[in-house]
């Protein structure tokens, strides 16, 4: 857990260097906060590992931890560079702490430690959904409090966020993520890996009325979601394509399905953010690499203009996996005095609403305990 080590620093500029390595991104960023003055992201560097897992249709935990371990001095140094700002002026360190895939969670975390170490810094564990959550932070006036729709390849969740952590769950998927359902349902259609921008493309043009798909949880109360029958279906259709129009129209036909039970649900959420927050907190967020799909922003775009909420998005660069939304979170865990000490460990599980996963589990117990 972390710790309050010393004073808020009200008013206080601070500088902080996010490092960022739970998938196959190595990434660091440079972010600046102030009190009454917009983010400022002095820097984003991120190196992306898609060559070396393209042959294997997928994220290789082990190929990822390597590259992370072969490229985070060079891409840490390069981010300090190019802020232009000097380790000496830095006011502390955040690395992603889980969860992901822990043996990348490792590298980064371990190097951030070093650095402590060494600058005699204080040490943000950040949580990697936590850095989504602020994403649209680094570039929108979005005041919390909010309704967050976290979407990506691992995690696709609907939360109100009242503040730097302090997360309510009200739904999350109850098998697929919608990120890895475009991805697989990609990869049906004889898309290279990663396979959902490029199913996106594919779409262009194509009838989303062609081929009728599955609607999970029609008539079921809550804000959960399920992608896993979609994908099932849209992949055996798959299989019996003979052309490029067919092959389009089904792209189509799934991205609208998945956009369409996102903004299903996501209505769902707003009813009972409604019930307790005013007017004047209607904001809907969307982050996570699934928010930089056009046709999903649009219909959540929608949804909320309907619903007189404002609409909020990182831009494209910040909706994927990056540094800066691990600095940001730490500079305002930081701003209120949570630190956490050296011996903190990597988490390949770590809920956001801890209360919420242990009373309510999305997924029951097994050999490797409950998903988050």
């Amino acid at each position: 857990m972390p710790r309050l080590n010393h004073s808020p620093r009200p008013g206080a500029s601070l500088t902080v260097l996010g490092i960022e390595t739970s998938c196959d991104e190595t990434a660091a960023a440079m972010v600046r906060i102030s009190q009454g003055a917009p983010t400022e992201v002095l820097s984003s560097v991120v190196l992306s590992q898609i060559d070396e897992h393209a042959p294997f249709g997928g994220v290789v935990p082990e190929i990822a931890a390597r590259a992370h371990v072969q490229t985070i001095g060079s891409v840490v140094t390069k981010a300090l560079r190019d802020a232009e700002v000097g380790a000496v002026e830095l006011d502390g360190v955040a690395a992603t702490a889980g969860p992901g895939l822990v043996g990348g969670v490792m590298v980064g975390l371990s190097f951030a430690k070093g650095l402590c170490l060494a600058l005699d810094l204080p040490l943000v564990a950040v949580n990697h959904l936590e850095g989504h959550a602020v994403s649209a932070r680094l570039s929108e006036d979005a005041p919390y409090p909010f309704l967050l729709l976290l979407v990506s390849g691992g995690h696709c969740q609907l939360l109100e966020v009242a503040g730097i952590g302090a997360y309510r769950r009200l739904g999350s998927t109850i098998d697929d993520a919608a990120g890895e359902a475009f991805d697989k349902i990609g990869g049906a259609l004889g898309l290279a890996y990663p396979a959902g921008p490029a199913l996106e493309r594919l779409a262009a043009g194509g009838n989303p009325a062609r081929f009728p798909l599955p609607r999970a949880l029609l008539g079921r109360a809550g804000c959960d979601f399920s992608f896993s029958g979609l994908k099932t279906a849209a992949a055996r259709i798959a299989e019996s394509l003979a052309s490029d129009a067919e092959r389009r129209d089904l792209a189509a036909a799934a991205q609208s399905a998945i956009a369409r039970q996102l903004a299903d649900r996501t209505a769902r959420a707003v009813d009972i953010y409604l019930l307790s927050h005013t007017p004047e907190q209607r904001r809907l967020v969307v982050a996570g690499g699934v928010a930089a799909n056009g046709v999903v922003r649009a219909a959540l775009q929608d949804l909320a203009t309907s619903r007189g909420f404002t609409f909020l998005a990182p831009p494209l660069a910040y909706c994927t996996d990056n540094g800066a939304m691990i600095a940001l979170a730490g500079a305002e865990r930081l701003a209120v005095g949570l630190i956490d000490d050296l011996d903190v460990v990597a988490r390949p599980r770590w809920p956001l609403d801890a209360e919420a996963a242990r009373l309510a589990p999305t997924h029951l117990p097994g050999r490797k305990g409950a998903k988050a």
